[in-house]
């Protein structure tokens, strides 16, 4: 595998302008900025954590979504170490430090880990999005999904003062450099909240119609027809907040988020050629079936006391229904002599709902000074079942799964909190139900007896954080994060006639076990941090292509990376330049005699990657340039394909903005040069497959309006 930059020569540049800068540094120290992460679950500042924290702001996120058009589009802009977006509606092979990140709203997972469709990222409209809360590496703090990060979208609320008002209305339309034809595509959206006093209240919608896609060569991208996509479709999205406080100390909130994307069906795809290098296009036409859709309900009920015998209580009650829609596909697999010939054409939804409990409590223990303990025991229920739609058929089996994990976290600060050390353990028990059922005509109409599969597993953290200096922090962890695989790939795929659930399913989780060493400086004009990574599992959950068609295989995998991010205030009054870097490495076990033989292909990890930002604010008017450099990388191993490997390119967005008593106006360019490129995803898999050679998007130009108040 070859890679832009070595962990050596990285580490020495990365050290030399992070200390550098700081050292003569003159500006004022921010480093007493404390932000408590929520994801975390504990009330410590971002700095007393022992791994990496990047929080994303409103304003940050509001840009990069602008550019990029989506809140996943975001975090891949500013975290260097997230793989490219398909831009598509399917996160399938997007990675965070090479594992699939847990996406959560308000701390409700989004994700189906029964039959993980990648839909999770497009669940909720950026536009509610207060901040966003990226916690490197993995961890088990949330639970189920935490092998790679965690990004957690903290919505908005209603202003803390009494009386206050608080709101936003934006408006935007986009398209390609003529704003107009079949690429236009606008969004709207407005919300609005006021405190009364013991009880407040926002409420907020948004719509969204996206245009077709164009590459730099003015040809029409070819959809997603299966997975689903973005373009030719239509959003919208409602949101409440409300709070009751009972007093000063207590309070209940309730949060309820309805968003649904669906796609128009108004172009159909045409094959490209991967050997003359000619991406697939589309033209007009009418799709068979239902266009693919994401329709997503999410809800919270938390009961909020932060004086309760001294402590902090937090108790939540979550429910999050989603049911996703695929395209329709002519395919051996639905067919059965029984719905006649015509059963050759259906298409999947997939189905989900998940509801919990969450109980924490955290509380300083004043015998011992300096020690905080978190406890607390989470809940939860998972149904899932893939249907066939027009054949009103099961593919996936309704599949059940209940969990209970208790757990508990200490955190000791000793010399004047200049040092935090951290440990916890969270005893996972869970069970997978599936009543008996048959597989489909294709795979032999099997007879499955269901089962209840088990399993019990402890996952661990330890970690240490320590204040050099005024601003100046290094920290070390290892913790544990843990998925399911894929059960439902496994369920549907049955051909043996009265197999067993219990016998069939390898339930034993997806244990990651991370290693994490970094050094971050908060001094004068320069926010850095460097962190080196390992994270490996014992028997991983990989998408394989078997048979042209991308499999779960449980494969040792062994991941490690550099990850570097720099931020500095510059001389010039308003001018800030930003730099990151990540520099991934991974392989797995091919053979299945424990020893990695061969590197992770793109579907499983992202390529190196450099980022540049340049941003200029003075007086009402603000102005940033970014560029995006992905490394060129090739891929060595047992049946690897010459033909997947990566030849990098690179991405630069520009952002205007001039704010006016009226409001901001706003001006975007993505892909500002109209490079023409091939997908990071397309590019790196199925070498043969014509229809999903999909190229990247060329120069989008967005014009909008936003008022805050």
């Amino acid at each position: 595998m070859n890679s832009g930059f070595s962990y050596k020569k990285a580490l020495l540049v990365a050290s030399a302008i992070a200390l550098g800068f700081a050292s003569n540094a003159n500006a004022q120290d921010k480093s007493d900025e404390t932000v408590i992460v929520k994801g975390a679950r504990i009330k410590l500042p971002k700095n007393a954590l022992p791994n990496t924290i990047e929080i994303i702001s409103k304003e940050n996120l509001d840009i990069q979504t602008q550019i990029g058009g989506s809140a996943v589009d975001a975090v891949a802009n500013l975290i260097p170490s997230f793989s490219p977006t398909r831009q598509k509606l399917s996160g399938a092979g997007e990675t965070l430090r090479g594992r699939s990140p847990l996406y959560m709203v308000d701390s409700v997972p989004q994700s189906s880990p029964l039959r993980d469709d990648s839909r999770d990222g497009f669940t909720a409209d950026p536009f509610f999005i207060d901040r966003v809360e990226v916690i490197f590496g993995s961890n088990a703090i949330q639970g189920i999904g935490g092998t790679g990060s965690i990004v957690n979208y903290v919505t908005v609320s209603a202003p803390r003062e009494e009386g206050a008002t608080k709101g936003q209305v934006i408006a935007q339309i986009n398209g390609d450099d003529k704003i107009g034809g079949s690429s236009l595509g606008y969004k709207t959206g407005a919300y609005f909240g006021k405190n009364f006093g013991k009880f407040s209240a926002l409420i907020g919608a948004t719509y969204e119609k996206r245009g077709v896609y164009y590459d730099s060569n003015g040809n029409r991208i070819a959809p997603d027809g299966t997975q689903g996509d973005t373009m030719d479709s239509a959003a919208y999205d409602i949101f409440t907040k409300f709070d009751y406080r009972l007093d000063d100390t207590k309070k209940f909130e309730f949060m309820y988020n309805h968003f649904n994307l669906e796609g128009d069906g108004d172009y159909v795809a045409v094959a490209g050629s991967r050997t003359l290098g000619r991406p697939a296009t589309s033209v007009r036409g009418t799709i068979q079936g239902q266009a693919p859709s994401n329709n997503v309900n999410t809800a919270s009920l938390s009961y909020l006391d932060s004086d309760l015998f001294g402590g902090s209580l937090s108790a939540q009650i979550y429910y999050n229904d989603y049911h996703g829609v695929f395209g329709g596909t002519v395919s051996s697999t639905f067919y059965d002599p029984a719905y006649g010939g015509s059963s050759n054409f259906d298409q999947s939804a997939n189905n989900s709902t998940k509801k919990g409990v969450r109980l924490t409590y955290d509380r300083e223990i004043e015998a011992i000074k300096g020690m905080r303990i978190l406890g607390g025991i989470d809940y939860g229920e998972d149904k899932t079942f893939q249907e066939l739609l027009l054949t009103n058929r099961n593919w996936v089996p309704i599949t059940t799964l209940k969990s209970l994990a208790p757990f508990i976290q200490i955190n000791q600060a000793l010399f004047d909190k200049k040092l935090n050390l951290s440990a916890g353990v969270r005893h996972e028990t869970a069970k997978i139900s599936v009543d008996d059922y048959k597989t489909l005509y294709s795979y032999g109409s099997a007879n499955v007896k269901g089962g209840e599969p088990e399993y019990n597993e402890d996952l661990y953290n330890l970690g240490a954080a320590y204040e050099i200096k005024k601003g100046f922090n290094i920290y070390a962890s290892y913790a544990q994060g843990y998925t399911l695989p894929d059960v439902g790939r496994v369920l549907r795929a049955v051909t043996i006639n009265n197999s067993e659930v219990d016998k069939l399913l390898d339930v034993s989780p997806v244990v990651s076990d991370n290693i994490e060493i970094g050094f971050e400086v908060n001094k004068g004009p320069v926010v850095a941090s460097i962190a080196y990574f390992e994270s490996n599992s014992d028997k991983g959950a990989l998408l394989v292509l078997q048979n042209g068609v991308y499999e779960i295989k449980r494969q040792k995998t062994e991941i490690s990376g550099l990850e570097l991010n720099f931020k500095w205030n510059m001389p010039i009054d308003g001018m800030t330049f930003n730099f990151g870097l990540a520099d991934l490495r991974g392989q797995t076990d091919t053979n299945g005699d424990g020893i990695v033989d061969s590197d992770l292909d793109g579907v499983n990890i992202s390529p190196d990657r450099a980022n540049f930002g340049l941003s200029y604010k003075k007086g009402p008017f603000y102005a940033r340039i970014q560029d995006n450099v992905y490394m060129k990388r090739d891929f060595y191993g047992i049946g690897y394909d010459p033909r997947n490997n990566f030849g990098g390119y690179s991405l630069a967005d520009l952002y205007l903005s001039y704010a006016t008593q009226f409001g901001d106006i706003s001006l975007s360019a993505t892909n500002l040069f109209d490079k023409q490129y091939l997908s990071y995803n397309s590019d790196t898999r199925l070498p043969t497959d014509n229809l999903s050679y999909f190229a990247g998007r060329g120069r989008v130009v967005t014009l909008g309006y936003s008022k805050k108040f």
